[in-house]
């Protein structure tokens, strides 16, 4: 394998200047950095990612933990996954998943895989609130970047990027009231959940803003399942057989809503309109078709390695939040 010394004999540069290639290239002319490019594709030159990382305080391993929900299928997972690795690719870094259990009783994973210089930052998803992963790598400069706000503090404890549930729900809300909907409820978790209580906000407030009623249309499921969004909407039927709309705070609880419309002899879409949030494989696949939000992924991950991999001093601002799209399919069509 080629070194740096042997690259910059073959440019006819510094070796100053094949690492101004590298690790900043804006400090060189045109067309220096291109005879450098040259030199180092031509040679097959590879840097040495350790000693380069432990120069520079270059973030060029990214660990990201596979969060668990137990009892629960994410259906956005592979998409995200798959969205994190190419956007890291794309800088010429790539993404080391590992597993950990939560909480504190994780922490020396993180540790090990830092100390061991598997990886030099982290994403960090599944947050909840005084979430121990990042006061310690603040405390230990190491850098980070959240997938998801943590709820419940009045700062965030470091960058983030986030999908705007509350504004996501709020367009379904006045979808489904422009399609003529006028009782329009919500699926929602349990209020231990700020996801929950973001998305659930946004249907509150669209829902008094053109009007419309709210008390009693707000059901809690305890898990995320297709049962429970079944008996969610069952219950909203027996108490208020009036309710032509259904916003759910997921895919999986708009599934169940529209498994129980259907057995109950409804037409989704035609007699109750329902909404879901991820716009996830199933959407599409079921039939009437699921009108969905989807969560915009690509711009996700593109975020997350962006604020991750940034220059020391780089004035980014410390959250991003990004808007979901609507995507309308049958079982909102109008009544």
């Amino acid at each position: 394998m080629a070194t740096l010394k042997q690259v910059a004999a073959h440019a006819e540069v510094s070796v100053q200047t094949v690492s101004n290639a590298l690790n900043a290239p804006h400090r060189l002319r045109p067309d220096t950095l291109e005879r450098v490019n040259r030199s180092i594709e031509l040679l097959n030159y590879r840097p040495n990612r350790n000693a380069r990382s432990l120069r520079t305080s270059a973030v060029e391993l990214i660990g990201y933990c596979v969060p668990s929900w137990p009892n629960q299928t994410h259906l956005v997972m592979d998409q995200f996954l798959h969205a994190l690795c190419a956007a890291a690719e794309r800088t010429g870094r790539h993404i080391l998943l590992f597993t950990a259990p939560g909480g504190v009783d994780g922490m020396p994973t993180y540790d090990d895989l830092h100390a061991r210089r598997l990886v030099d930052g982290f994403v960090l998803s599944q947050t909840e609130t005084h979430d121990p992963r990042h006061g310690w790598l603040k405390q230990e400069g190491i850098p980070f970047v959240s997938f998801g706000r943590v709820w419940k503090e009045t700062t965030q404890p470091g960058a983030w990027v986030d999908v705007d549930g509350a504004a996501g729900s709020a367009t379904a809300v006045r979808h489904l009231h422009a399609t003529g909907r006028r009782r329009i409820a919500f699926l929602g978790w349990p209020k231990t959940s700020g996801l929950a209580e973001d998305r659930a906000g946004g249907w509150r407030d669209a829902c008094t803003d053109l009007g419309l009623p709210t008390a009693g249309l707000a059901v809690r499921c305890r898990e995320d399942t297709i049962e429970d969004g079944a008996r969610a909407t069952a219950r909203l039927l027996d108490d208020d057989g009036a309710v032509d709309g259904i916003v759910a705070l997921s895919d999986i609880l708009a599934l169940g809503a529209l498994r129980e419309l259907t057995r109950r002899g409804l037409a989704p879409g035609r007699d109750v309109g329902v909404t879901g949030f991820d716009d996830s494989p199933l959407a599409e696949v079921v039939s009437p078709g699921l009108t969905s939000l989807r969560q915009p992924m690509d711009r996700i991950a593109e975020e997350l390695i962006t604020i991750l991999t940034g220059r020391p001093g780089d004035t980014a601002p410390a959250g991003r939040l990004l808007q979901p799209e609507l995507v309308i399919r049958g079982s909102s069509a109008p009544g």
